[in-house]
């Protein structure tokens, strides 16, 4: 049996979670099946982008000395085509060239005059208006050869897809995905659609925690509900911990005779921390089964939920040396009293109501961690530390659900 500090802050069980990191291997795959992917080491660019000087627009290409005053007539020697496979165009004062966006920038021109700034007369343009040398970009403005474009870690969003592309990559180097095992505890529990004896409940937090190990990229296993038995418990467990990275259970971490989770973990496998103070979810366990690491979340489903958030969600990300998915925090104004707590970090339901002067909050549903509805339909949970009054007009931290 491993002897455990009692109750912890939600700090300090974060940094002894991240003392057991996961082991995360790399793959590398095609650029197209990449998004949403965590990268696995940093990139630097196999190019200059863009390759060469070239027009921001359509237009025409001149040399800027030649174009301070309007009206100025000039004559139109050639054209200039993205990919075109001309030879290179060069000017002279008193002429210039059409030019396509994208088009490499004459040798002599230093700006562009956009086609709605002048007329043309079959190969005589008139500038209507004084230029301004702008409208080229420059070679390797964008990102130059050799630089780091995306950083290792990096959550490969579709701006950050058309980055590798850009920079040159058909394939890159990616975390494989996780397989976190998910079990849920009790002999009450029965799948939803059976039919329910009374005393029985529909089991809802094996779905609700397979969505967040989902929303996180990674894959979910869920297994079949496990009655309160140590036996069929341990049976579970040694299959989760050969099948899994982590897995999660729900319910049996309190401190009650059918707890079973908690007594098998500090009987048989390793606790690293039991009790955190936070509300609701504090009797959420952390340790290693056969050195699979583990969460024991609580039962109740908001607790559940709300854990997974605060604890799970922090520990892949720090495994996998990212900051995806950051925390969304804001200020917030309360519009109603939420009750907060002398000892423990408060995390209540609220929903959000974005005004000029900023965001408003309102608890506006029963805050009991069995009900489901009250997470289901929030925007946000409060972030009241230990003694902050929770009363109306009071602004806080609020994390973005």
């Amino acid at each position: 049996m491993s002897e455990t500090p009692y109750y912890i802050s939600l700090d300090e069980a974060i940094i002894i979670a991240q003392k057991h990191p996961l082991i995360v291997g790399v793959e590398t795959i095609p650029l197209d099946e990449a998004h949403g992917r965590i990268l696995a080491s940093a990139l630097a660019s196999k190019v200059n982008d863009p390759p060469f000087d070239n027009s921001a627009m359509d237009g025409f290409a001149v040399r800027f000395e030649d174009t301070k005053t309007a009206p100025t007539t000039l004559s139109v020697i050639a054209t200039s085509q993205a990919a075109a496979s001309s030879e290179s165009v060069s000017i002279s004062s008193g002429e210039a060239v059409r030019i396509m966006t994208g088009a490499p920038i004459p040798d002599g021109a230093d700006a562009i005059i956009p086609i709605e700034a002048c007329s043309v007369d079959g190969t005589s343009l008139t500038l209507n208006q004084p230029s301004k040398p702008h409208f080229i970009r420059n070679c390797g403005e964008n990102i130059k050869e050799g630089s780091i474009g995306l950083e290792q870690g990096s959550y490969l969003s579709p701006q950050s897809i058309s980055m590798c592309a850009t920079m040159g990559y058909d394939h890159i180097p990616v975390a494989r995905k996780l397989k976190i095992g998910i079990i849920s505890t009790g002999d009450e529990l029965k799948s939803p659609g059976e039919d329910l004896s009374f005393g029985e409940i529909y089991e809802s937090n094996s779905y609700g925690l397979s969505g967040l190990v989902k929303s996180l990229g990674h894959i979910p296993i869920r297994y079949p509900s496990v009655v309160d038995s140590l036996d069929d418990l341990r049976t579970q467990f040694n299959q989760a911990a050969a099948e899994c990275d982590l897995f999660l259970t729900s319910g049996g971490v309190s401190m009650g005779e059918w707890d079973f989770v908690r007594k098998l973990m500090e009987e048989e496998g390793k606790v690293a921390f039991w009790r955190v103070r936070i509300r609701p979810g504090s009797p959420p366990l952390f340790g290693h089964w056969n050195d699979t690491p583990m969460f024991g979340l609580p039962g109740n489903p908001v607790s559940s939920h709300v854990v997974f958030r605060m604890l799970v969600t922090p520990y892949i990300r720090e495994s996998l040396q990212t900051s995806y998915p950051i925390d969304r925090i804001v200020h917030a104004k309360l519009s109603t009293d939420v009750r907060s707590t002398s000892d423990c970090l408060t995390l209540r339901r609220v929903t959000l109501r974005s005004t000029k002067e900023g965001f408003f909050a309102e608890q506006s549903k029963h805050q009991g961690s069995g009900n489901i509805d009250s997470l289901s339909s929030a925007d946000a949970l409060t972030l009241l530390q230990p003694g902050q009054s929770g009363k109306t007009g009071e602004w806080i931290e609020v994390l973005l659900l």
